[in-house]
């Protein structure tokens, strides 16, 4: 075990309650727990050491703490286990509290939980009890054991077992990052695995032969390399070549997409994995754009973009993966395969069709005509996300691309089309002021004199107002 680097305690005089230390202090310390970190438990934030040297504080909730005192208290023995420890290591605070409780029977961890809030269990059969505790969650399990017995990532047979020591139950864990545990309330790291020294290096390696069971982990390994700037071992590469992902949902494939590409991290190192374990084998697809490395730019360029929502920035990164596709079919084709999500399905392709356009335009040194913005706007709802996407495009000559985007931004604020797309001016109300009725022919006038308004022959309401008045 090794305890996380801890800062001054700052006690300024305080003196440890007597109702504390008999009630929990005396048998803690009696059972060999470092004062110490009772009393930083009570009365400090945690304050830690990061794997660069950093002093850093992560949100631990002292409610947490005091839970795991009466784990102990009762016999048990409680860790933090997921990705909480590895964040802290890296300075990134995690508000996602896991927790395996060793040595303890259910009806007494229920009796210790539900004075603290509501309990439900979640996943009986995995021993899973989650607590609802004045805004605070919190997940507690049994430490267990997986075998694969069936197809997909419901096929696993999971024994809870007590009596596991921390380091059999971290074995059927992912990667030796992510199977590190931080034990309650002392702090100490259980690191059976050499997960720190591997974080430390940088590199993504498997813990154990269970890692084969689930086909998922393969993806994990292309998100994580990128979340936390990692490189895959060679034996795990060799690992996740020879499995293969057909018994895995389209949910659980697109979640993982996702986290690669929308998760603020490096996705071209994603893409080295993507492309090291074979991944396109089961995408073919992701093609490059010229080569891999200008794809990797491109996407890492486009993770740094700011002001945009999820929905955007989702529909941005796809768009970016798929940049190297020349074909819609391709695009759907892998768009299809991996979500149903039907404004993702739709706007990818857009977007790529009309980037290209542009491509061609900077490539050529021209500039549209108004009324090719003002259509191109209504055709992608707005060109913000046109203009980031073409901005991070590394096959353009900078100064030409920067020079073009500046000069089309510009023009599109001034046409009132940048953000949204243009509206109609003429309405069914103007038209029923008019003297017409509601149906297909002032369905048609309003198409009509939109059409003129994108055209820039109609330049104001008043105008489509008078040009209905001698259409009718």
């Amino acid at each position: 075990m090794r305890p996380f680097g801890f800062g001054p305690l700052g006690l300024n005089g305080k003196i440890l309650p007597a109702k504390f230390y008999n009630a929990i202090a005396r048998p803690l310390l009696a059972g060999g727990t470092p004062f110490f970190y009772l009393f930083f438990m009570e009365f400090s934030p945690v304050q830690i050491t990061t794997l660069k040297g950093n002093v850093f504080q992560p949100y631990l909730p002292q409610r947490l703490l005091k839970i795991a005192t009466q784990i102990a208290l009762a016999g048990g023995d409680a860790y933090l286990v997921g990705g909480w420890v590895r964040d802290a290591l890296l300075g990134v605070s995690c508000r996602d509290f896991d927790i395996e409780v060793y040595r303890l029977k259910e009806e007494v961890l229920l009796n210790i939980l539900s004075k603290y809030g509501r309990c439900d269990l979640v996943g009986k059969s995995f021993g899973v009890i989650h607590l609802s505790s004045k805004g605070l969650s919190l997940d507690f399990s049994f430490p267990r054991t997986e075998s694969k017995v069936g197809y997909g990532h419901k096929g696993f047979l999971v024994k809870t077992d007590a009596t596991l020591t921390f380091k059999e139950a971290a074995f059927r864990r992912d990667f030796t990052i992510n199977a590190m545990g931080m034990k309650l309330p002392t702090l100490e790291i259980v690191d059976p695995y050499n997960g720190m020294e591997d974080l430390k290096k940088g590199v993504l390696r498997h813990v154990g032969e269970a890692f084969a069971e689930d086909s998922l982990r393969i993806l994990r390994g292309v998100q994580f390399a990128s979340r936390f700037k990692l490189k895959m071992m060679k034996e795990t590469v060799e690992l996740c070549k020879s499995l293969s992902l057909k018994d895995l949902s389209m949910e659980r494939i697109f979640e993982e997409f996702k986290k690669w590409l929308l998760k603020t991290g490096t996705p071209s190192l994603g893409l080295k994995v993507f492309l090291d374990i074979e991944l396109n084998r089961f995408f073919p697809e992701v093609l490059p754009l010229k080569s891999y490395d200008v794809l990797g730019e491109l996407l890492d360029g486009l993770n740094k973009t700011h002001h945009l929502t999820e929905e955007e920035k989702e529909i941005l990164m796809f768009a970016g993966l798929l940049s190297g596709c020349s074909e819609t079919s391709m695009i759907m084709k892998f768009l299809t395969a991996v979500t149903n999500e039907t404004k993702l399905l739709k706007e990818v392709p857009l977007l790529l069709e009309h980037a290209f356009i542009l491509d061609h335009f900077i490539n050529l040194g021209l500039f549209p005509q108004d009324k090719f913005i003002r259509r191109l706007s209504h055709k992608l709802k707005g060109l913000k996300l046109l203009v980031t996407f073409v901005k991070e495009n590394p096959t353009l000559d900078k100064d030409k691309r920067e020079l073009f985007l500046q000069r089309f931004k510009s023009r599109a604020i001034e046409l009132s089309v940048y953000e949204n797309p243009p509206t109609p001016y003429l309405t069914g109300k103007s038209l029923i002021a008019l003297g017409v009725k509601p149906g297909k022919n002032m369905g048609e006038l309003i198409k009509r004199s939109f059409e003129l308004q994108l055209d820039g022959e109609i330049t104001s309401v008043e105008a489509a107002v008078k040009w209905a008045a001698t259409s009718i």
